[in-house]
């Protein structure tokens, strides 16, 4: 088990050391980038960009999955795959320009179509990267894949606040997310180099694909439930209210959502390699978890404390405030918490050859949000959708949650119980953390927006100083 604990906390290490530089680039350049777009460019390049990433789980069809998980993998398999993937990437690609009309007329938003050879472009690029990162994967060579995550994040960012600046508009955003897939396919050949011959043997990756096909549905549905959101208030309200929206979800969600992917592609290979030991992956299941909590619990009281500061601050090009986006911030805040806390599910099921699971957990996710976005849609009016929209998050995830113990009792026989110890340091922390702003509150000028920014930073340095601390002097807790 201190082997398969070291492979998880060497992969959350990297990883998630890789994540926090990624995201810092990310969140840093998006808030300049808004400077220099006004708030219906920002609406219309998010739902582009959505869409694109729905499209984009296609690639692959979820053989990546398959050759995490798959006991071997010859030559021959991976040649044959690299065509498959990238052929089936040029027909989703062909297949995007063929829609990009029909969609933008649903929107009936002019030019919008224009983005979407963007969006084709990407296709083939991730595509023929699949192969080198899952490879990586595989190997557990999490040092080389956080390189090549940072690297990839920082070419786009720049490549997205370049073009803003220029006064691109809306083409920042997009093309920022096509540059992504270019610098990721860039990283993984030099890291992971993977010349394939011209050899293309169907049979060789039938069990990949059948295996890959109920994992990539499973990635289809959580790519649709995770923009569904955008699609839907889009269509609802319209670009200006979806920019609002896309602030506070990006602030809240993609810091909890990066630890979930850090923490998606650590834990597969891990469970994957454990799958049969029972004591084994519960208890790597239960760090896992521990580890989530210590690193997304503070970060995401942080943003409550500091959403109305910060909102405040933060305007578009023509002098807008993205102040309405105050309360769905802390809301979907609220929200991220229990929806990374979920995520860890996936991971076990597919690495214990459970994706039909997996692909069942999303769907109910998907008919869940959007029975709730639709009926928040129809009841409330532009100025409160987004606030009730923001609701429907934080009212979901419970439910899963309730579901996903039951699950773990059932199958694995692990109890809610079993988490309790790991949880104690993160709410502790949390408390620390509420305790050290209040107070400091007490003594600074509320009118002071940016003083209350830095004091909540502060605080929430501290908090996870404190925790670093605690890990070292206690070692069955999880460590930053």
């Amino acid at each position: 088990m201190d082997s398969h604990r070291q492979h998880l906390s060497r992969g959350f290490n990297w990883l998630g050391g890789a994540t926090i530089i990624a995201k810092t680039i990310d969140f840093s350049t998006i808030l300049l980038v808004l400077l220099f777009l006004t708030k219906e460019q920002v609406g219309v390049a998010s739902l582009v960009v959505s869409i694109g990433m729905i499209i984009e789980a296609f690639d692959g069809l979820g053989t990546a999955d398959a050759l995490v998980q798959a006991p071997s993998i010859s030559r021959l398999q991976l040649d044959t795959l690299f065509w498959f993937i990238v052929g089936a990437a040029l027909v989703v690609a062909a297949l995007t320009l063929l829609m990009a009309p029909w969609i933008a007329a649903i929107y009936g938003t002019a030019g919008m179509a224009a983005y979407f050879l963007a969006i084709a472009a990407k296709q083939p690029l991730v595509a023929a990267a699949v192969i080198p990162l899952a490879v990586m994967n595989r190997n557990l060579q999490f040092e080389r894949i956080a390189v090549v995550n940072v690297c990839a994040t920082f070419g786009a960012a720049m490549t997205r606040l370049g073009l803003a600046v220029a006064g691109a508009g809306a083409w920042a955003l997009v093309a920022g997310y096509t540059a992504s897939g270019l610098f990721l396919l860039l990283g993984a050949s030099l890291a992971s180099p993977f010349k394939p011959t011209l050899r293309f043997q169907m049979p060789a990756i039938t069990a990949l694909v059948r295996f890959g096909i109920r994992a990539g549905t499973s990635n289809i549905i959580e790519q649709v439930f995770k923009n569904i959101d955008y699609l839907l208030i889009g269509w609802f309200y319209g670009p200006a209210p979806l920019a609002i929206y896309r602030v506070a979800f990006d602030v809240a969600m993609e810091p909890a959502m990066a630890i979930g992917t850090l923490v998606n592609r650590t834990a597969l290979p891990v469970f994957a390699k454990i799958a049969a030991m029972k004591e084994q992956l519960s208890q790597a299941l239960i760090w896992s978890v521990g580890r989530i909590a210590t690193l997304v619990a503070p970060l995401m009281v942080a943003l409550i404390l500091i959403a109305n500061p910060l909102m405040a601050l933060l305007h578009d090009r023509q002098g807008h405030s993205y102040a309405a986006a105050a309360l769905p911030l802390k809301l979907l805040a609220g929200a991220a918490l229990l929806r990374v806390a979920s995520q860890i599910l996936y991971p076990l099921m597919m690495g214990t050859g459970r994706p039909g699971s997996a692909a069942r957990l999303s769907a109910a996710t998907l008919v869940l949000l959007t029975a709730g976005i639709v009926a928040a849609g129809f009841s409330f009016p532009e100025e409160t959708g987004i606030v009730a929209v923001s609701a429907v998050w934080l009212g979901v995830y419970p439910l899963l949650i309730i579901w996903g113990m039951r699950h773990l009792r059932i199958h694995w026989d692990i109890r809610a119980a079993n988490f309790l110890q790991v949880f104690v340091a993160p709410a502790l922390g949390v408390c620390a953390l509420a305790g050290i702003v209040e107070t400091g509150r007490l003594f600074i000028a509320n009118g002071d927006l940016t003083i209350q920014v830095g004091l909540v930073l502060a605080a929430t340095a501290l908090t996870y100083a404190g925790l670093i601390l605690h890990a070292r002097y206690h070692p069955s807790t999880p460590a930053m």
